[in-house]
């Protein structure tokens, strides 16, 4: 037995104090987008991508790729990338909207000390293919919940991560050298974030609101 009690192979118990401190911990998880320029303690960020690597994945497949981006000019290229992808989409709007969208803060690449890029192998070896004969995207979803899990854990650390998505898939799978069948997921920012938070930036920018009908269940 060990020191709790209970069994080496038993689950562990989870109070009813740590089950609040995970609904916080879901509450303050937010896209973060300003950042502090000191860095993370290495061995702290190598911790967080090693629980990352815990998510579920089908078939047992891991197929999640995490990439530390540090050479200044693969940085360079990819801020590149995002002002060609943010300008494209600031000149699809128009008005107000327009206005609106070019106000928004939508990436901390400039000041995030840390850049980690997530790809997806598409059709790893590893896992049999078990589980994606009919739904073989799964892998996808398999490396999104590496990401989700990631996220979670640098909250917990009192870290910020922030997910730019206005970059072109190709473009930063050639600037990073990706292997071939290697998907581009995201793009995360990783540090300290200057002024954590418990709602979402857009919402407190008035681009959007949480909507209350999303968290009603549909019976069949």
């Amino acid at each position: 037995m060990n020191d709790s009690g209970r069994g080496a192979d038993m689950p562990p118990g989870f109070s009813d104090d740590f089950r609040d401190a995970l609904d916080r911990l879901f509450v303050w998880r937010r896209d973060v987008r300003h950042f502090r320029t000191d860095p993370v303690d290495p061995a702290v960020l190598d911790r967080l991508l090693a629980t990352a690597c815990l998510a579920p994945s089908v078939g047992l497949s891991e197929p999640w790729r995490f990439v530390r981006v540090e050479a200044p000019a693969r940085r360079a290229a990819v801020r590149a990338d995002f002002a060609r992808c943010n300008a494209d989409a600031l000149a699809a709007r128009t008005g107000a909207e327009a206005a609106r969208y070019a106000a928004l803060k939508l990436a901390g690449l400039d000041r995030a000390p840390h850049h980690v890029a997530v790809f997806c192998d598409a059709d790893p070896a590893q896992g049999r293919g078990l589980g994606r004969r009919t739904m073989p995207q799964t892998t996808t979803w398999s490396a999104v919940m590496a990401i989700h899990t990631f996220w979670l854990a640098a909250t917990a650390a009192g870290l910020g991560v922030g997910w730019v998505s206005i970059l072109d898939p190709a473009r930063v799978a050639a600037i990073l050298e990706a292997e071939p069948g290697w998907n581009f997921l995201a793009y995360l920012c990783v540090g300290h974030p200057e002024t954590p938070a418990d709602s979402p930036e857009l919402e407190r920018q008035g681009w959007e609101r949480r909507n209350p009908a999303r968290r009603a269940w549909i019976m069949r």
